[in-house]
């Protein structure tokens, strides 16, 4: 069985992840989907509102789960028998930093990480600039999935 993971925030979920998540779900049998849980940092959705959305925006795949992490990222790797990080790259400014992380979590546990170029349509697209736009009324909707669209404006409209 090969296994990946494809981890992040995910708040909110973006048409740049669901690239890299279909991408990564037709070259492994199983794609876990870790959202990240950052204490430090409050979202604009909850982690479980984040896990439904997801769940139900890569449902189609057929080979993806999705669950919340908290800690190393090479733990929750080992905890499941999963031997590779898929991390989308935007631009050179991403592969820095990445870079780094890759060489430590292999260092820390043998885990590699695959970098898969993002789609030329994503690569300014990040879940904070959207977050951003919609919150001042900017049209988001070709850069999410519907259902994400639609939570997305609800709770700016309660906020």
């Amino acid at each position: 069985m090969r296994r990946a993971v494809c981890p992040g925030s995910f708040d909110p979920i973006t048409n740049g992840h669901l690239d890299i998540i279909s991408r990564a779900s037709r070259l492994y049998d199983e794609v876990y989907v870790a959202v990240m849980i950052n204490k430090s940092k409050k979202g604009l959705f909850e982690i479980d509102e984040r896990i439904d959305l997801i769940r139900a925006v890569t449902a189609e795949y057929g080979n993806v789960k999705v669950e919340a992490f908290h800690g190393l990222l090479v733990d929750y790797c080992k905890q499941r028998d999963i031997p590779a990080i898929v991390k989308g790259l935007r631009a050179v400014s991403d592969f820095d930093y990445e870079l780094q992380m890759a060489q430590m979590n292999n260092g820390l546990s043998g885990v590699e990480t695959l970098f898969v170029p993002t789609n030329p349509t994503y690569s300014f697209l990040s879940s904070s600039l959207v977050k951003e736009v919609a919150t001042w009324g900017g049209d988001v909707s070709h850069l999410v999935p519907p259902l994400v669209l639609q939570a997305l404006n609800e709770r700016l409209r309660k906020d």
